[in-house]
C-alpha cells in the first residue's frame, strides 16, 4: 500500500484567477505603511511658481492685523460723530468731543487739562480720486488726498495746517504696485526723504527695506522687515538702525475670533515692552482688548444698536501711574 501511495500524483494546483483582485498591501514595509491620502499627494506635487508670486501688503501696514486688536482708538470722555451724505461721492461729517487732555511733565503724576472741540468735515469718495478735510475750532485743518494716477501708480497727501509756527506738517507720498513687490517714496517738510520696498519672496513670505533722511536734523536711518502669513497665523520682524526691534503676532483662532501679541525693544533707551490682545467679532458688536507688560489693560466696544448706529465703550487702566480712562461715544451716519 505504501508504494501505492508513493506513485499516486500530487494534488494539482489551485486554479489561477486571471481577473482575481490585486492583494491589498505589497512586500516589504510600503505594504504595511497605510496610503497616503489623495490631498497629500496633490501638495507634493504642487510647485511654487516664483514668477507668479502675489502683491505684498504695503510696508507700513505689514503690522495691521496686530494693530487692530493692540492698538484700538482709545479716548477719554464724550465723543459724538455724525455723517450726512449728501450724494453718492460727497458727504458732510459732524464731531463734538469733550474730555481731557494729558500734558506731560517730567514728575510721576499724570497731569489733565479739560478740552472740548468741534470739528466739521467734508469727504468726496471716488473710485479713483478721495478728498478728505477736516477743520476743527481751535482753527487746525487736517487734508488727506489719494489719487490714482495709474492703475499702478499712486499718489497720496496728508496736510496738517496751524496757527502755531513750526507745527504745520506736509506729506507727500508716490505709491508704485507691481505684480509682486511695492515700492513707495516720501517728500515731507522739514527736508525729510524716505524711500521703503517690499518684496514677495515666497506665496507666504514678503521682505523689505526702508531709508530715510531728516536733512532739519541731520538724521538719516535704516531698517528692515519681513512679513510671513497664512490661513490661521500673521508673524511680522522690523529691525531699524534707531535702536529698534519689533516683533508681532497674530494667531487667528476662528472666523471671529483672533489673538494678538507684539514685543518692541529700544537698544538707546533699554526699554522693553510687550502686549497681548484680542478681537472678538460677535453679532452685533465686536470687543476689542489687551494688557501689557506695564501693566496697562484697556478695551474698546463698538456695538450696532441700529442701521448706520453705533455704540462706544472705551477704557484704559494704568494702576502704576493711577491713571484711569473711560469714555463713551456714538456714531451715526450711514
Amino acid at each position: 500500500m505504501g508504494s501505492v501511495a508513493s506513485a499516486a500524483a500530487p494534488p494539482p494546483p489551485p486554479p489561477v484567477q486571471p481577473h482575481m483582485a490585486a492583494p491589498p498591501y505589497g512586500a516589504g514595509l510600503a505594504g504595511i505603511l497605510p496610503p497616503k491620502p489623495d490631498g497629500e499627494e496633490k501638495k507634493m506635487e504642487e510647485k511654487v511658481d516664483y514668477l507668479n508670486l502675489p502683491c505684498p501688503v504695503p510696508f507700513e501696514e505689514i503690522q495691521r492685523e496686530a494693530l487692530m486688536s493692540l492698538k484700538p482708538e482709545l479716548f477719554e470722555g464724550l465723543r459724538f460723530d455724525f455723517t450726512k451724505g449728501l450724494n453718492q461721492k460727497f458727504s458732510l461729517s459732524h464731531s463734538v468731543f469733550m474730555g481731557s487732555l494729558e500734558v506731560p511733565s517730567q514728575s510721576t503724576e499724570t497731569i489733565k487739562v479739560p478740552t472740548a472741540h468741534y470739528e466739521f468735515g467734508a469727504n468726496f469718495i471716488d473710485p479713483k480720486l478721495i478728498l478728505v478735510g477736516r477743520v476743527m475750532t481751535d482753527g487746525r485743518l487736517n487734508a488727506r488726498v489719494k489719487c490714482d494716477l495709474t492703475d499702478d501708480l499712486t499718489l497720496k497727501v496728508n496736510a496738517q495746517l496751524t496757527h502755531e509756527p513750526h507745527y504745520s506738517q506736509g506729506m507727500f507720498n508716490f505709491d508704485y504696485k507691481g505684480t509682486d513687490y511695492r515700492a513707495q517714496f516720501q517728500i515731507g517738510n522739514n527736508a525729510f526723504y524716505g524711500a521703503n520696498y517690499i518684496q514677495s519672496v515666497t506665496p507666504n513670505l514678503s521682505m523689505g527695506t526702508e531709508i530715510f533722511w531728516l536733512g532739519h536734523q541731520r538724521k538719516s536711518g535704516i531698517g528692515f522687515a519681513s512679513r510671513y502669513n497664512s490661513d490661521k497665523m500673521v508673524g511680522t520682524l522690523q529691525v531699524a538702525s534707531t535702536g529698534i526691534v519689533a516683533l508681532s503676532y497674530v494667531q487667528k483662532v476662528s472666523e471671529k475670533v483672533s489673538l494678538a501679541s507684539d514685543f518692541m525693544y529700544n537698544h538707546m533707551s533699554r526699554d522693553v515692552t510687550s502686549s497681548f490682545g484680542y478681537d472678538y467679532m460677535l453679532r452685533q458688536c465686536r470687543l476689542r482688548g489687551k494688557i501689557d507688560s506695564n501693566g496697562v489693560v484697556a478695551a474698546y466696544l463698538e456695538e450696532r444698536l441700529n442701521m448706520g448706529v453705533n455704540f462706544l465703550l472705551s477704557a484704559e487702566i494704568d494702576h502704576p501711574k493711577k491713571n484711569y480712562k473711560f469714555g463713551f461715544g456714538m456714531t451715526v451716519g450711514e
